[in-house]
């Protein structure tokens, strides 16, 4: 399954401990057997984490699946949640973005040892007063 869905053998372990993938059954041989529910599920987090869902998000989003009830408007109860969780992320990316250009446009590059970069991080209002 690792290499059908390129990921790393110990992040699907990872994610089997965490409970987001059940314990698979096993072969004679002691190796783990996955079936494509095991495939689509592990396809279902990949994409989520793609998409920068949480870990908690995930199991919230699988509980509801794997109960079997849960309705469309759930769900999307809880994309809504994460997109307004992403969008904040975005402000301050914005935010931090400026501050960055503000401190890189005061230096001027030069040899000398001062330099307005390292007095603004020193500084202790330094970031976000932009």
């Amino acid at each position: 399954m690792a290499a059908a869905t390129r990921t790393n053998i110990e992040t699907i372990r990872y994610y089997e401990n965490i409970g987001l993938m059940p314990e698979p059954r096993r072969g004679e041989n002691g190796y783990r057997l996955y079936g494509a529910p095991a495939h689509r599920r592990l396809k279902f987090i990949l994409r989520g984490r793609e998409l920068g869902f949480r870990i908690e998000e995930l199991k919230s989003l699988l509980s509801l699946v794997d109960e079997g009830g849960y309705s469309c408007g759930q769900i999307q109860t809880l994309t809504v949640q994460h997109l307004e969780s992403v969008r904040a992320k975005i402000d301050d990316l914005l935010r931090l973005e400026q501050t960055l250009a503000s401190m890189s446009a005061q230096c001027e590059g030069g040899e000398i040892p001062e330099c307005p970069i390292i007095d603004a991080l020193f500084a202790e209002d330094g970031i976000g007063t932009d």
